[in-house]
C-alpha cells in the first residue's frame, strides 16, 4: 500500500520490535480509554506478551512498518481469548496504530495480514472487545465481517469513569 509517498510493509512482530510496541501501546495506557490496562510498562515487562505471540500458530503478532523508515505504524495480534482449554479454537483479535498514522488504512492492512495468517490454523471465531464510544474500530471491525454481539455496560473504570465494552464476533471457516 502507498501512503503519503512511502510504502508500508506489515510482518511478523519480531523481538527487537519490542521497545517500539511497548512505547506505542503505552500510548494508549496513558491517553487513553482503548486499553484497560491503568499503568505503563517497560518493555522487560512486555517481552512475556511478545514471546506469546510465535511466526505459527493461531496467536500471532503483525508489525507495519514504514514512511520510509522501520517506524512502527502499529500492530495487529490474535491472542486466547480465555484460559480454558475448551476456548481453543476462539481468539481475540486488536488493533494499535501509532499516533499520527491513523485514516491511512494501516488497520486494515494488519487486520488482512492477520487473518491470512490464520486462515490455516485450527481456529474458529475471532473476538473483539472495543471501548466505547470508538467509531473507527467498530467500522473496521465490521468490514472484516464481524458483528456486534452484545455490549457490557460500565464494564470498566479508567480516568475516573466507567467505560462500556462492545463485543463483536466473526466467523473463521468462511
Amino acid at each position: 500500500m502507498r501512503s503519503e509517498g512511502a510504502e508500508v510493509q506489515v510482518r511478523p512482530g519480531i523481538e527487537g520490535d519490542l521497545k517500539a510496541l511497548t512505547e506505542l501501546y503505552n500510548h494508549y495506557v496513558s491517553e487513553t480509554a482503548i486499553t484497560f490496562d491503568t499503568r505503563i510498562f517497560t518493555p522487560e515487562e512486555r517481552r512475556p506478551w511478545l514471546l506469546s505471540h510465535p511466526v505459527d500458530g493461531p496467536h500471532r503478532l503483525m508489525v507495519a512498518t514504514g514512511d520510509g523508515s522501520q517506524r512502527i505504524l502499529g500492530y495487529a495480534t490474535s491472542s486466547p481469548f480465555r484460559p480454558k482449554p475448551a476456548y481453543a479454537t476462539s481468539v481475540e483479535t486488536t488493533v494499535y496504530v501509532a499516533p499520527g498514522a491513523g485514516r491511512r488504512g494501516i488497520g486494515t492492512l494488519l487486520y488482512r495480514a492477520l487473518f491470512a495468517a490464520l486462515a490455516d490454523e485450527d481456529v474458529h471465531r475471532a473476538y473483539a472487545g472495543i471501548a466505547q464510544p470508538n467509531e473507527a474500530s467498530a467500522r473496521l471491525h465490521e468490514r472484516f465481517g464481524f458483528r456486534h454481539v452484545g455490549t457490557y455496560r460500565e464494564v470498566g473504570r479508567k480516568f475516573g469513569r466507567y467505560w462500556d465494552v462492545a463485543w463483536y464476533e466473526k466467523d473463521l471457516n468462511l
